[in-house]
């Protein structure tokens, strides 16, 4: 949103303080040796203290990521793992939870629609986002209810920021071919704008085969065949009120594993016809500075997955959203305060045997968040909010729960290299709606009665220290869900860990490099990798490691880097999950006479390696097949600017 920008001046050689305070889950692009630039920061409240752990997509890992998926969206970051290999099974967790616990959002709406568990509840396209944000372990008040173990925060692309300034149209095209699976990818986006009035239009087409494996075997049902939409228009008057509206759909439909995300070959397929789609509507005032500052915000988000084959089923489940909340601006900092409501529903529909179940939640809430700075040295966030639920179930039964929740997050510069945070959160979830592809376990006599709401408990505690272009920090973390519903049961969720990182920037390049550890347990135990479904996974140490170089020919960078795991040690009667090490590595070329064209050449499992994904389901069972990532992939993608 526009209001999210502001410009701060970075002077000679230096980064800015402000992201500078955030740690080491960002990396900024270089240093500037030159006169003082402009530099465009979208995230408005950055180097606040509930932001020190927040982990930010750097516009060049966007970029890069546009014409693939999760996966490469996240791929510097290890605290961020992506399971699944394919789009529409791909799940992530967030130090060692299920995102389906965290509070999501695009473009201000609620996301986290809960849906058939073998799919993914969050399947987005990268190639339509500007901004992607990972608040973890403890959320803010205004991050929304069901933020149990943090939030995620993504942008669509800005009509007014593709532009730039003094002029009124342009666009994108974007071409991309991987030859393991034969995946072509075209994308073409537009732009305009009249006065106050802007206008952007996005589509995408991807289609292909199923990929081979490192191994050389086909994995079944893996072939792209996915069709991306989003449409986004505003209006800005002179005095700053801004109203903007925009949606987004995605179609993945075609052949898929009897169970999307299994492993195997082309003996055993069915159609899964998904559909995710989202709208938003947002008001707000840009040049709002004092203690009225108005905003907001009405959204709607669907998932409707059918499988036909064989039972005739139709999961389909919605959320409904609204905020309005006042930015109070004070000389030390802001104050948000107001209102929010959710409405969730979930539906399973099967005409052919006549089934037909719902459940569905209404959760009213009020919060205020303070994020303030009382001495150069100190930063101080914390707020409070109280939310009343009511939830229907398959049985007609109703139940009402309410509860509050609380947060408190604190920076202290120790010495001007040298930063100490940390936060800790206290979260209200009342109950969740759940699986749809299951309500039929649920009729009678199942007694809604007997599930408690759920409640979260999360603590961080870290440092950050830099020097010159080198930084370094860490945090250890843990979350704990207490009465967290599987199915009919409640039982206790806790993943404990820590991340560390290190970053280096020199005049013509940068390498960073991420640890993450966790360990996930259920009352109190170590469990397998279904105990744990949409909670957490077993991932045990998981490890990213980014470079970047100019070469010296004017245009042409080249870089890579490395997606690893160590070996994991699973409670007997399981399977110790086995490491790996992923190599992938790029050339990207900007032709001196043509600055609007972009060619980058890359090779992804440059080893070809037989490995799944530390997040993807499975691995952990004798004689399972996991659904394996693809083996070595080269891949051009062109893109032109005009």
């Amino acid at each position: 949103m526009a209001s999210t920008i502001t410009k701060t001046v970075l002077l000679a050689g230096t980064a800015s303080a402000a992201f500078a305070a955030q740690g080491w889950g960002q990396e900024l692009e270089g240093y500037y040796a030159l006169d003082p630039l402009y530099f465009e920061q979208l995230d408005g409240l950055a180097g606040a203290a509930d932001r020190a752990t927040s982990m930010y997509v750097s516009g060049r890992e966007l970029e890069h990521a546009r014409t693939g998926d999760l996966k490469d969206l996240f791929s510097g970051i290890a605290s961020v793992s992506v399971g699944g290999a394919i789009p529409v099974a791909q799940k992530i967790f967030v130090n060692g939870v299920d995102m389906l616990n965290l509070g999501v959002v695009v473009d201000g709406t609620a996301q986290n629609n809960r849906t058939f568990h073998h799919a993914t509840a969050n399947a987005i396209d990268p190639g339509l986002l500007e901004e992607v944000r990972v608040d973890a372990t403890v959320s803010p008040a205004d991050a929304g209810p069901y933020a149990l173990a943090g939030s995620v925060v993504m942008e669509t692309v800005d009509p007014e920021r593709l532009l730039g300034e003094g002029r009124n149209f342009g666009g994108n095209v974007r071409l991309s071919y991987g030859d393991n699976g034969e995946t072509f990818q075209r994308a073409l986006t537009l732009a305009g704008r009249t006065g106050g009035l802007s206008v952007l239009g996005y589509a995408k087409r991807a289609t292909g085969e199923d990929y081979v494996t490192g191994d050389g075997d086909t994995m079944g049902g893996t072939a792209a065949d996915l069709d991306s939409l989003l449409g986004k228009i505003a209006y800005e008057s002179e005095s700053g009120h801004r109203i903007e509206f925009s949606g987004q759909q995605l179609r993945d439909d075609t052949l898929r594993q009897y169970r999307a995300n299994f492993g195997g070959d082309d003996s055993d397929l069915r159609t899964y016809d998904t559909t995710r789609t989202s709208y938003s509507l947002r008001y707000e005032n840009t040049v709002a500075t004092g203690l009225w500052d108005p905003s907001a915000h009405l959204g709607y988000s669907e998932s409707d997955i059918i499988i036909e084959e064989p039972y005739d089923s139709n999961g389909l489940s919605w959320t409904k959203s609204a905020t309005l909340m006042n930015t109070f601006n004070l000389a030390t900092g802001t104050v948000n305060a107001g209102y929010d409501w959710r409405e969730r529903f979930g539906e399973y529909d099967s005409p052919a045997f006549d089934e037909y179940q719902t459940e569905q939640s209404v959760t009213h809430g009020l919060f205020a968040q303070a994020r303030l700075q009382p001495t150069d040295a100190l930063g101080l966030s914390f707020g409070a909010r109280y939310d009343w639920q009511e939830f229907e179930g398959v049985t007609g039964e109703e139940v009402s729960h309410s509860g509050a929740s609380g947060n408190l997050s604190a920076t202290y510069a120790v010495t001007n290299e040298l930063t100490l945070r940390g936060g800790v959160s206290s979260v209200f979830g009342g109950i969740d709606i759940e699986d749809n592809y299951t309500y039929w376990e649920f009729l009678p006599p199942f007694d809604y009665g007997t599930l408690d709401p759920s409640r979260a408990r999360n603590a961080s505690l870290g440092l950050d220290w830099e020097r010159g272009r080198l930084k370094l920090g860490g945090e250890l973390f843990i979350t704990q869900i207490d009465n967290a519903r599987g199915g009919t049961d409640n039982f206790d969720f806790e993943s404990r860990g820590v991340n560390i990182g290190a970053s280096y920037g020199w005049d013509s390049g940068f390498a960073r490099f991420t640890l993450s550890k966790s360990d996930t347990r259920i009352d109190g135990d170590r469990s397998d990798s279904y105990d744990q479904l949409d909670f957490g996974a077993p991932l045990g140490t998981v490890m990213a490691f980014e470079i970047d170089q100019e070469t010296g020919v004017d245009g042409l960078n080249v870089g890579g880097g490395i997606d690893a795991a160590l070996d994991y040690e699973m409670p007997s009667g399981l399977e110790d999950l086995e490491g790996y090490t992923v190599v992938n590595a790029y050339a990207e070329y900007v032709p001196p006479q043509l600055d609007n064209i972009t060619v980058r050449a890359s090779v992804d499992n440059l080893f070809d390696t037989e490995y799944a994904d530390r997040a993807t389901y499975g691995s952990d069972y004798a004689g399972f097949t996991t659904l394996k990532e693809p083996g070595r992939t080269f891949s051009l993608t062109v893109v032109g600017r005009f």
